[in-house]
């Protein structure tokens, strides 16, 4: 199943330096889930000076309890960064297919 994630940040003055301090880890958990397949695409939303304040992600798990067991451990949740989540099942375009 293909999912995607939106997420908004926190908007409180300490948001974006939460966000710079857990980044690496983040980002580490999501080359790990990319080199297994799990990780389709994504990266951080900006606003209009270019400051990050949310992000976009697409995912592939088994089932969406899978999913949802590996964002348990995400940093950005346990670290408050991200406020608002949305998750959607999607099906995404392959044009390679």
């Amino acid at each position: 199943m293909q999912f995607a994630l939106v997420a908004q940040d926190f908007k409180d003055d300490g948001a974006l330096e939460r966000r710079l301090a857990c980044r690496e880890a983040h980002l580490e958990r999501v080359r790990v889930l990319a080199a297994q397949g799990g990780f389709i695409s994504g990266g951080g939303v900006l606003d209009a000076s270019g400051k990050m304040v949310g992000s976009n992600a697409h995912f592939s798990f088994a089932d969406r309890a899978s999913f949802d067991a590996w964002l348990e451990t995400e940093p950005y949740i346990l670290q408050r960064v991200w406020e608002k989540i949305e998750i959607s099942e999607v099906c995404l375009f392959n044009p390679a297919a």
